[in-house]
């Protein structure tokens, strides 16, 4: 079977893919590509509210390698993260399986993993943005993606002193990263004011429009034969001979050969009905989308020490950020997004007030270390896709590359070893 020619809709596939959030797509994109017959199980709409890839801001390109888990973080207190107001707050309560995660964080802000996740973050990176690039040469879905890139905003003198010393890292690693001379700036935003200390670049910042990309992408899957089933729940897995034999939906019944689980945040949970521990936590971020001011930024902005980020779509800006560890609860805190938006008027003080369209908030999952899950796990005809966290948008290409190389036997571009998803040993219990 070539990869143009149509699959028909079976209930034996050879590959199940649980999760048609933007991992679960390309991983069915790679697949499909690869002559396999593959249906794609979504809880909800695609490109849906419930979805990370519904509301957030679509960073992709070289930026945002360096994991969440960094030198100086190993201590809660470290920015103020038991604070409900930090850019990053975890909310305490007595959950085993947070204070393990929290553990292993403790241990990935150690220097050298964290330089260590910090390289093949870059890699899967990099990786992806060449294939978005070929993907979206396609005149489809090439307005779902822009290239103009990022610029990197710093509010403080300490703050812009200590990205100033990762640049040289990130241009040995191919980051085409630099800082922005006196005027620059205003050469790149001319209609935006900030009051920042400095502010550094990288050209090879992109974004996917989302969810206009989402919804492009699975038309596109669509045609090419990828049988993918809306508002289709995961309700358990029959075993047999130490392999999955059987899924079983609110739709349903399904019998593949493999069983790629790329469902986000619910991961874990969907795991577990195969008696497969996987060291996953939900971290909420929000996004506000607004009327585009007319002091507005053309290009993507990061408001570093704040953890905030804009993103403009058309007459349109998306406003994203905070991170917090507070369990599967998907409720808007009001308090978070006031914190949000008084980061921006800290940035950017004249940035005119407009009408709001939409706030919402996405659980993204995450691992102590940063990098996702990728690799098999338990039952054999299992596979794990699991964990992209807050870049999500920027690895899913590569890793779905992955995953395709695995279940083909083939020697994969990507080292696989830093993405097992058993590298955190198996829970104490």
């Amino acid at each position: 079977m070539t990869s143009e020619e149509a699959a028909p809709v079976r209930d034996d596939p050879d590959v199940v893919v649980v999760g048609g959030g933007v991992a679960g797509l390309f991983c069915a994109y790679h697949l499909r590509r690869g002559g396999a017959s593959v249906t794609v199980l979504e809880r909800g709409a695609l490109g849906g509210p419930q979805s990370c890839s519904y509301g957030n801001t679509g960073f992709v390109g070289t930026h945002g390698a360096a994991p969440l888990a960094e030198p100086g973080l190993r201590s809660l207190r470290a920015l103020g993260m038991l604070n409900p107001d930090a850019p990053f707050y975890v909310a305490p309560r007595a959950d085993r399986e947070l204070l393990r995660w929290l553990w292993h964080f403790g241990r990935a802000c150690a220097p050298e993993a964290a330089a260590a996740g910090f390289r093949a973050l870059v890699g899967m990176k990099k990786r992806s943005l060449e294939l978005l690039l070929e993907l979206c040469a396609s005149e489809s879905i090439a307005a779902t993606f822009a290239s103009p890139g990022i610029v990197l905003t710093y509010k403080t003198a300490q703050g812009f002193a200590d990205a100033g010393r990762t640049v040289p890292r990130a241009v040995a690693s191919g980051i085409p990263l630099r800082v922005l001379g006196p005027g620059e700036l205003g050469e790149l935003e001319p209609e935006t004011r900030f009051d920042i200390h400095g502010a550094l670049y990288n050209p090879e910042g992109a974004y996917l429009r989302v969810p206009a990309f989402v919804l492009e992408f699975g038309r596109m899957l669509r045609e090419m034969g990828v049988d993918i089933r809306e508002h289709t729940d995961l309700t358990g897995f029959e075993m047999k001979a130490g392999k999955v034999e059987r899924l079983h939906t609110n739709r349903g019944d399904l019998r593949p050969r493999d069983i790629v689980l790329a469902a986000g945040a619910w991961s874990a949970e969907c795991a577990r009905m195969t008696g497969v521990d996987l060291t996953l936590q939900p971290i909420k971020g929000y996004s506000v989308t607004v009327d585009m001011p007319p002091s507005g930024p053309s290009r993507p902005v990061l408001l570093s020490e704040g953890r905030v980020a804009m993103v403009p779509l058309g007459d349109r800006l998306r406003i994203g950020g905070r991170l917090e560890l507070t369990g599967m609860s998907d409720a808007v805190s009001e308090r978070r997004v006031r914190g949000m938006l008084r980061t921006v008027r800290a940035y950017l003080p004249a940035l005119e007030r407009t009408r709001t369209h939409e706030t919402w908030c996405g659980l993204r999952p995450s691992t102590p270390d940063g990098l996702p899950l990728i690799g098999r796990a338990g039952p054999r005809n299992l596979l794990i896709a699991a964990g992209y966290g807050h870049i999500g948008m920027g690895l899913a290409p590569a890793g779905g590359e992955l995953v395709r190389r695995i279940l083909a036997g083939e020697p994969p571009d990507t080292d696989p070893n830093p993405l097992r998803p058993d590298r955190f040993g198996a829970p104490r219990r």
